[in-house]
């Protein structure tokens, strides 16, 4: 069984996201790894044990873990998201297919209105290469509404524990804000191009 690790990022200081809201953020995160590692050890334990006895606990553990292991590597997207500090997004085609789609509101106004939705959860930026087109989608808290098999390019975490600490209950505005201001988009663009 592969044991995971935290990833360890290489964050500047960011404007309008204090340090420790980013240390207790990044504690959260590596609280994901270790818990996927542990469900997948016990999955495996209670299956080889008896898994008649452990049917029941077992089919719970494997539901589970997909919620462990989402919002592992979706904090992965996010936090390498700011690495290298801020950078705007450059002339390209990333550029220019965000433009084409979200015209005439813009990307930004369309990730920030998915992201005010009530509940816990993720907006997200995907591309699908055989439609060679971009979805954004609401994925409720990690791992439902997720577009299957689709590469995600941007991850913008919008659960409570992101802004809490800078802003408050109703701050979920101002951290958004802060969250693009923040945001080096040659990351983004280097999945996008990735995938071309």
């Amino acid at each position: 069984m592969h044991i995971y690790e935290a990833k360890k990022f290489n964050l500047p200081k960011l404007e309008g996201i204090s340090e420790e809201s980013v240390k207790q953020h990044i504690g959260l995160y590596e609280g994901y790894v270790k818990n996927f590692n542990a469900i997948s050890k016990l999955i495996a334990e209670l299956a080889t044990t008896d898994s008649e006895k452990y049917a029941h606990a077992v089919s719970e553990l494997v539901r589970r873990r997909s919620f462990e292991f989402d919002g592992m590597r979706l904090h992965e997207y996010y936090f390498a998201q700011f690495e290298g500090g801020a950078k705007t997004l450059a002339d390209g085609s990333s550029k220019k297919i965000l433009e084409e789609t979200y015209k005439p509101v813009g990307f930004e106004v369309v990730m920030k209105s998915i992201a005010l939705m009530r509940g816990p959860g993720w907006a997200t930026l995907y591309y699908d290469p055989e439609a060679k087109e971009l979805l954004t989608s609401f994925v409720g808290e990690q791992h439902q509404g997720h577009f299957v098999t689709l590469p995600i390019i941007l991850a913008l975490d919008v659960w409570e524990h992101a802004y809490l600490l800078d802003y408050g209950a109703i701050g979920k505005g101002k951290y958004l804000d802060a969250f693009f201001k923040n945001l080096n988009w040659s990351v983004i663009e280097k999945r996008f191009d990735a995938l071309q």
